[in-house]
């Protein structure tokens, strides 16, 4: 019971800080920068990359993304950027998929080091920050429907799950998720997306059920791939600083591997309207 009322309080100020910062733009920005830090220091201890450099890398990316009007006075070669960015990302992920089915293990020589680091982790809160400024616009209501979808996902494919789960999902990286599981998680997101879409005044429910099926399936695969980094680590969490929990990229790793997908299709429905 101890351990439930630690869980549930550590969960309930993650969610109010998070919520909080939707209210003011800078205060999110620097709220994702404090998560990009941690969930980097915790990653790094993971993949045992000793090296300083993915902090200022990570910070000059994050920073140049998220105040590129700030410091260029234009929004001239925004697009051109992002797009460039995207398109490495999610190449550097669809390998870690591929790395996910077909290998053992996920190789780790020092440059793929250096490259998931900057691709996998420190571009994707790049796109979690340039969803909530969609446009150059401040969207809060898009980043936190996405959270939104995330946790759904996350708390009906466990308790569907835990009461249904017959078929295993991933044995070997992830025991405890089954099908059903998964299947359940997709079916009441999908569900979820009809209310957000009656509640903000941001995309149809056509976008919202569309994104709710990409951020169920990219979510799960985002922490299907950092069970498999924690399973060569041979550690059980990322981290401690959310008693209950473990660290703060075993809260986030869905959400951050599903943004690049996430802002992708953004980018898409924006193109074609």
């Amino acid at each position: 019971m101890k351990e439930l009322g630690t869980r549930a309080l550590s969960g309930l100020l993650y969610v109010s800080l998070l919520i909080a910062s939707l209210f003011w733009q800078h205060a999110l920005i620097v709220l994702f920068f404090i998560f990009g830090i941690v969930c980097l220091a915790e990653f790094k201890k993971l993949i045992q990359l000793k090296s300083f450099w993915p902090y200022p890398v990570f910070a000059s990316l994050y920073f140049g993304f998220a105040y590129w009007k700030l410091f260029s006075e234009t929004s001239t070669g925004f697009n051109e950027a992002s797009q460039i960015l995207l398109v490495i990302t999610i190449f550097v992920q669809l390998i870690l998929i591929k790395d996910l089915f077909s290998e053992k293990t996920i190789p780790l020589f020092s440059t793929k080091r250096f490259i998931i680091t900057t691709f996998y982790l420190s571009s994707s809160f790049v796109f979690l920050i340039c969803i909530g400024n969609f446009n150059q616009e401040f969207t809060p209501l898009l980043l936190l429907g996405s959270f939104i979808l995330i946790w759904i996902n996350d708390t009906f494919a466990y308790l569907v799950g835990k009461n249904f789960g017959k078929q295993k999902l991933f044995p070997s990286i992830s025991p405890k998720k089954t099908v059903e599981g998964f299947l359940g998680g997709l079916f009441f997101s999908c569900i979820g997306s009809y209310f957000i879409a009656n509640f903000t005044d941001t995309l149809s429910f056509t976008n919202w059920l569309i994104l709710s099926i990409i951020i169920s399936v990219f979510g799960t695969l985002g922490d299907l791939i950092e069970s498999k980094f924690k399973r060569q680590a041979n550690v059980k969490d990322s981290g401690v600083i959310m008693p209950g929990h473990g660290g703060l990229l075993d809260r986030l790793d869905s959400i951050i591997f599903a943004a690049s997908f996430i802002f992708l299709f953004l980018r898409i429905v924006t193109y074609v309207s």
